[in-house]
């Protein structure tokens, strides 16, 4: 009996941590799915499913020209806290090379 319940108790746990990192597409998400990512508040997602209305963001690009106040570092915390358009992160620049003086 007390095996099982720990079990459940485990179980539920995981249930609910796999969740708080679960991706938000943007171009599904409802308005309190896009509340949930750190970095949007209520102004934010407004502006986000107004120009929604218009139909889906393509990617990001479309996504930052659409939408007033997103620019790259602001996607790319956008994406690191979980945000996607159309199932893609942000794109993050590659590494520089070390120069080889």
């Amino acid at each position: 009996m007390v095996g099982s319940m720990k079990k459940l108790i485990l179980s539920l746990a995981l249930l609910l941590s796999a969740q708080c990192f679960a991706a938000v597409e943007v171009n599904q998400a409802n308005e309190a799915e896009l509340d949930s990512v750190k970095g949007l508040g209520p102004s934010s997602t407004a502006r986000i499913l107004k120009a929604r209305q218009a139909g889906s963001f393509q990617g990001w690009a479309d996504f930052m020209a659409r939408v007033k106040g997103i620019k790259p570092a602001a996607a790319a915390k956008l994406s690191g806290a979980g945000l996607t358009v159309n199932g893609a992160t942000y794109p993050t620049p590659p590494a520089s090379a070390p120069s080889s003086r």
